[in-house]
């Protein structure tokens, strides 16, 4: 593992970064536990501001954080524009709203006192984060837990280290303390030491399930807290009754949108037999108009996948699909380009034993299944090692909420693309991981949920329990 910035686009090394030492990860963790007990006193209407600072320095930035992460993984410009906005959204969001989620919760209980809950910060949390949104990917750990107090050391993907350090530099310009957000160029043997400390009290990961292993594996030995962003098989189901046209122009993008490298892209299009055709051809349309090319150029519409390594991955589970029988609707003519593009690709007729059934592809391949009834559209989309998020078209929002809901997943969204904001739950099951990001339950999933319970004076006579509930000795 090198961490260096080579433009998926040209082939070209950018920029190589060395890796952090032994003692650097020492002093690092040792700041971020100074800064940690610096913010217990600190005021969170001062860590607001610096957050709104934060979104305020991404949008006036934009351009630059764009073109970063463009060379740094490939994405389109504008769609990286376009997560250079979220991120300012989410500071923004846990800037305005971290103060009231944060209020103790007051109970109502027989015990003779007032009895609360006190949210707290736990103390140094590692980050791990994946490539394929390399800025997002952070400020939804990054936010709701400075607001929280907590601190955090960042360790990003090998291949887009350009984009990490460029956060926290911002993030520092903002004036957050320094420790409060650290990015280090760290090994995977490093990673396990910087959980194992005991300064460390929390991992959150997002990435493989190879990875999530890891990295939960590190935690749960040493007993620490963590959350895990995994892959997923997402379904995107089509009723009977759904709105074909409308569907003509979400399908693809849902699919095509950064080169296919989404884990909540809908991989899996589940579609009723009485409109399957209909949405066979158009998503081969559609496919057979996106135009390949530089992703800084506005008028490009496929990037290249992230890197030589990601194009060859896919292309064994393409062609192992073909060979167990799947069949290509459409591929993509040749692409006449250095750059790393996948041609993309629309497969039909993936039976059970395929292995493209139960495994995920993570890049421009749609699988289309045909399905004769509603029971059926359900039974495939659970027929899947993952549970991350969903997609369903119909008529009738109402029977499409029923339907939804059987299907085991931790997201599902009816009659509209499935979306990550701050004010809603990210988080799936099974072997797409545990925990939520964002919202309130983001928020929550680094504190310290402690019990407080306070009398006017002792009284033994209404203390609850067994302790005085025995003749005084």
């Amino acid at each position: 593992m090198v961490y260096q910035t080579v433009n998926p686009y040209t082939n070209e090394l950018v920029k190589e970064y060395p890796f952090a030492t032994d003692e650097e990860l020492q002093d690092t963790i040792t700041l971020a536990d100074k800064t940690f007990h610096d913010m217990l006193s600190q005021p969170i209407a001062e860590r607001a501001k610096i957050l709104h600072k934060v979104a305020e320095l991404f949008r006036e930035k934009s351009d630059e954080l764009s073109e970063i992460c463009t060379v740094d993984m490939g994405k389109l410009v504008g769609e990286s524009a376009g997560e250079v906005e979220l991120c300012a959204i989410i500071a923004d969001w846990f800037a305005d709203h971290s103060e009231d989620l944060l209020k103790p919760d007051k109970l109502d209980s027989i015990v003779a006192g007032d009895a609360q809950v006190l949210h707290q910060p736990v103390g140094v949390v590692v980050m791990v984060e994946p490539w394929n949104f390399p800025y997002y990917q952070i400020m939804r750990v990054f936010a709701p837990n400075f607001m929280l107090g907590n601190t955090m050391i960042l360790k990003h993907a090998s291949n887009t280290p350009t984009s990490a350090k460029r956060f926290c530099e911002v993030v520092e310009e903002a004036g957050a303390p320094k420790g409060a957000l650290t990015n280090m160029f760290l090994t995977y043997d490093q990673v396990t030491k910087a959980i194992e400390d005991p300064r460390v009290q929390g991992a959150a990961l997002t990435g493989s399930e190879r990875g999530g292993v890891a990295v939960a594996g590190a935690a749960g030995k040493a007993l620490k807290k963590s959350t895990m962003e995994l892959g997923g098989m997402d379904p995107f189901i089509v009723l009977g009754d759904a709105d074909m046209d409308a569907l003509a122009d979400i399908a693809w993008r849902v699919r095509l949108y950064n080169a296919g490298q989404v884990c909540t892209s809908a991989k899996r299009f589940i579609v009723m037999d009485n409109v399957y055709d209909r949405f066979v051809d158009d998503m081969v349309e559609a496919f057979s108009k996106v135009t390949p090319g530089d992703p800084m150029d506005p008028k490009t519409t496929i990037a290249p996948m992230n890197s030589k390594r990601a194009k060859e991955k896919l292309q064994n589970q393409f062609d192992e699909a073909v060979a167990a029988g799947a069949k290509i609707a459409y591929q993509f003519p040749e692409i006449d380009s250095k750059g790393q593009f996948f041609r993309p690709a629309v497969l039909t007729d993936i039976t059970p034993d395929n292995p493209a059934y139960k495994t995920e592809m993570f890049g421009p391949v749609a699988a289309i299944y045909k399905v004769h009834s509603e029971e059926e559209a359900i039974a495939v989309a659970n027929d899947n090692p993952y549970g991350l998020g969903g997609m369903l078209f119909c008529g009738d929002k109402d029977h499409g909420a029923e339907v939804a809901a059987k299907v085991y997943t931790g997201m599902m969204f009816v009659n509209t693309p499935l979306a990550s904001l701050p004010d809603i739950p990210f988080g799936g099951v099974k072997l797409s991981g545990y925990g939520r990001e964002m919202s309130r339950l983001g928020q929550m999933a680094f504190t310290n949920d402690k019990l407080l319970v306070t009398a006017d004076h002792f009284d033994k006579t209404n203390a609850p329990g067994a302790l005085f509930a025995a003749q005084d000795l």
